[in-house]
Order: structure tokens, then sequence, then C-alpha cells
């Protein structure tokens, strides 16, 4: 029996915690910690997003964020180290309840690439996709470029289902995606 999530699906985002971090909503008094990745240049060239130009801009994504924690659309935890109670990027799930999936999404600093915390954050928030939402498939996509996006995809469990050409106009070119998926039951059978 497939389960199906109501077309009104809401749900609150908890907090969550792993060995080395702890997965939280976010805050107004997050901004400069969000400014402080999401304005390097280098981060951003990543992405399919602008970096950030002032901290208004961080604000402005702030904004938003609380307002779909407000209306129960979840949107991304902030990641914070448990070492020193700072917050070093985001992970999120944005659900499609009629097809009882998610795409995840992810930044994070970069003094913090290459040491495992993403890919640390990103399966817990696939445990609690499928454990805690009932969803059937997880989904992610990331440029070509970013080598190390798709390495966390691929230690998370994800399966790479190809790129997806010129599917996204941002920074005034047609880019390319690499897609990568999860699906409950391959979750499953790795726990």
């Amino acid at each position: 029996m497939t389960m199906v999530l109501p077309e009104d699906f809401r749900f609150q985002i908890p907090r969550l915690e792993t060995e080395r971090l702890v997965l939280r909503q976010m805050t107004f008094d997050d901004a400069a910690a969000v400014f402080a990745y999401a304005s390097d240049p280098e981060v951003a060239s990543l992405t399919t997003w602008e970096s950030h130009a002032t901290i208004d801009d961080s604000r402005e994504f702030l904004e938003r964020v609380m307002s779909w924690y407000a209306d129960g659309f979840g949107g991304p935890w902030g990641i914070v180290l448990k070492a020193d109670d700072r917050l070093i990027g985001t992970c999120g799930l944005a659900i499609t309840p009629q097809h009882v999936r998610a795409e995840l999404g992810y930044a994070i600093g970069r003094p913090w690439w290459g040491q495992g915390l993403m890919t640390e954050a990103v399966l817990e928030v696939i445990r609690f996709g499928f454990e805690e939402l009932g969803l059937n498939r997880i989904e992610a996509r990331c440029v070509p470029p970013n080598i190390g996006s798709a390495r966390v995809m691929e230690k998370a469990g994800m399966t790479y289902e190809g790129t997806i050409r010129e599917q996204v106009y941002v920074k005034g070119s047609f880019d390319d995606l690499k897609m990568y998926s999860i699906l409950r039951r391959e979750w499953r059978a790795t726990g």
C-alpha cells in the first residue's frame, strides 16, 4: 500500500542532532552567520543562487525562511557546530506532497568543506524525510562543476540519474544540473 500525503501537508522543522551537529530552525539572529557563507563568491559560484552582496540579502533570505516555517512548509535547517554553537550552513527539504517526494538542498561555508559535515547533515535530513515524513523519494541536484556536492550525494547513498541539460537559467546563462535520488526502499536496505 502506498502512502499518499495530503495536498495540504504541512510540517514543522524539529531540532535534530548528529554526532557533531545540531540542525535547528534559523532565526533573524543568524543573519551575520548566513552572510558569512552566502557572500563568499566561491560558495555561490557552485550554486544556482547569487552571492549575498549585503547583510540585507541574508535578512531577506531569513524572512522567506521564517514565512515557510510559519506556514508549515518546512524550509531549511540551520546547521550548527556543537563544538562552538556556530551556524555554518543550511540543509532542507522542499516537499511535493502529491508525489510523496522532496528536493534536498544545502549549502555550507568554505572553511567547513571536506570535513564530512554536510554528509552528516544530509544523512540526518534524509532519515527524517523517510522515517518521520514518510517520503518515498528524495532528490537533489547540483551544477556539474560542484564535485563536492556530488560527493555528498553519493556518500549519502543517492544514485546519479543523469544530467538535465540547460534546466535552469541563472546568473545570465542556462545551466545543466546533475540529478541524484534515493528511494525509501533503498534507504531501508542500507540501514
